[in-house]
């Protein structure tokens, strides 16, 4: 077998909403993460961006299971001696809901230039709207598979 390799402006970018509405966060995180990655497509190779852009509406409302949102925490470092933060999912859902989709994302894409490249092809909003009407987004149903 070859490797099929594609030339960055022969690749078919599609748009895609999904609401995270009672979602769980790593269910959804982990949808959102192939199709930045390009993983659904029949072409997808690990050293190439080939994936599509994603916009996540919804963000506030996320399942999460058990005790979680008293229990996660994500930390975060100022650089200084004893400058490390702590911020309960609680906390940070009632303050910047994006983030907690964003960060749960990050972390399933590669740690490199095309992880950060992928990453830029993410949009995450806390309520129903979004500025991207435009594109001809495709909702993408509670099960995975396209409407």
């Amino acid at each position: 077998m070859s490797t099929t390799v594609l030339n960055p402006r022969d690749v078919e970018r599609r748009w895609h909403v999904i609401d995270a509405a009672d979602r769980p966060l790593g269910r959804l995180a982990t949808q959102v993460a192939t199709l930045l990655r390009g993983k659904h497509k029949p072409a997808f190779h690990p050293s190439q961006d080939i994936g599509d852009y994603v916009v996540v509406i919804n963000a506030a409302k996320i399942a999460v299971s058990g005790r979680k949102l008293e229990q996660k925490i994500y930390y975060r470092h100022s650089g200084y001696l004893g400058g490390l933060r702590e911020t309960t999912l609680k906390a940070m859902l009632e303050k910047r809901p994006e983030r907690v989709i964003e960060r749960a994302v990050r972390g399933m894409l590669p740690k490199n230039k095309l992880g950060r490249t992928q990453y830029r092809h993410l949009r995450v909003y806390a309520g129903p709207n979004h500025p991207h009407a435009g594109q001809l987004a495709e909702p993408i149903d509670q099960s995975g598979a396209n409407a």
